[in-house]
Formats: C-alpha cells, structure tokens, sequence
C-alpha cells in the first residue's frame, strides 16, 4: 500500500491556467511498481487527494487498486485485512494522513524527508527523498528480501 504525494512525488503540485494539475512521477518508480507486480504482489495506491494523473499513471503501470479522495486511509487498510493479514501488508507514507496506516501496517516505510512522527514510528526510512525513486527502493528490498526468506526454507 502506498500513498502519493510525497511518496510518488516531491510534494509539490502545479497548476496551469484553468484547473490542469500537473505531477511529476519518476521513471524508477514506475519500473519498481512494474517489478511488485510481476512477483505477485498487490500494489494499493490510497490518496486523500483525487488527481486525473494519478489515476492515469495507476493504469498505465497496471495498478487495480486506486483509492482516491480518501480521508480516512485506515479504513481503506481494514478492508484489505480481510484478504491478508496486517503482517502481510506493507505501507508507505509521509505525512500525518498516512501514520495510523504505517503503525497497523506489517512493515511500515517512509521516505527520507518525511515528517517525524513517520520516521520515529517507521521500519524503515527510505534513502531516497519523495519522487526520487522511493518506490524502486522498497521495491528492491522487498523482493531481494523474499529471495531471502524463499532461500532459506529451501536450506
């Protein structure tokens, strides 16, 4: 699981005349969410904001889940504890918005500049600030971490 701003992008958000809102989503980050996907794993994008390019960009790194406009993202988590267990999901966040998901969530990431409440509650902060490849880096580290564990049971 995943929120946007500030994980996928650098927090900052642009409008051009009229109401077009432009975000800027790193390269690296899209393969990352390509790689999640390709080993099976599941990649939920929950977001308070709703935005047309994050929707657009969602699809085009083929990503189901897309929950946007959500104010309350614990709910969001809740329901897909009915399909795996809270040890089985992880989360990713910066701000205040996304803590009671990070501190429910199995491992909780957060991203370098991140507020501090995250990065004292988090399992993991990330090197990489938000935009600058946050995603490829969890996603390395989660699949060379399941190589592990699937390394070791072999043992």
């Amino acid at each position: 699981m995943t929120d946007v701003d500030g994980v996928w992008t650098d927090e900052s958000i642009s409008y051009a005349d009229g109401e077009l809102e432009i975000k800027q989503f790193n390269v690296k980050d899209g393969l990352g969410i390509k790689m999640l996907i390709e080993h099976g794993i599941e990649v939920v994008v929950i977001t308070a904001r709703y935005s047309e390019a994050v929707q657009r960009r969602c699809r085009e790194l083929g990503i189901q889940n897309i929950y946007q406009g959500v104010s309350n993202k614990i709910e969001i988590f809740k329901k897909w504890q009915e399909k795996y267990s809270a040890n089985e999901i992880a989360f990713v966040g910066d701000d205040l918005p996304d803590l009671e998901v990070l501190e429910k969530a199995g491992v909780g990431f957060t991203v370098s500049n991140a507020i501090s409440a995250l990065k004292k509650k988090a399992d993991y902060i990330t090197s990489a600030s938000g935009g600058k490849g946050v995603l490829r880096e969890i996603a390395e580290l989660i699949i060379t971490t399941q190589k592990e564990i699937a390394e070791e049971k072999k043992s």
